[in-house]
């Protein structure tokens, strides 16, 4: 069995908490808590990967280190 690292962004919604991975286009999943969120991201992401080995395709490597941020932008209206 081999294990994989991906950074996971969990915001919140109009409905609870949407998760993704941005590393895994498409990998998306929600929750009511965080908590949830996370759980249910960590299933995605199994899955996701196996359909990728299943298929052949590689499983992206994320690179250290991951920079998060967040920024101010002004924009003239």
């Amino acid at each position: 069995m081999s294990e994989y690292q991906f950074t996971v962004v969990i915001e919140p919604d109009e409905q609870g908490y949407h998760a993704f991975v941005p590393a895994l286009q498409g990998c998306h999943s929600f929750g009511d808590t965080v908590e949830e969120a996370q759980a249910n991201i960590m299933e995605a992401i199994e899955v996701h990967v196996e359909s990728m080995i299943e298929d052949g395709e590689p499983v992206p490597v994320e690179r250290d280190p991951v920079f998060i941020t967040r920024l101010s932008v002004p924009v003239a209206v």
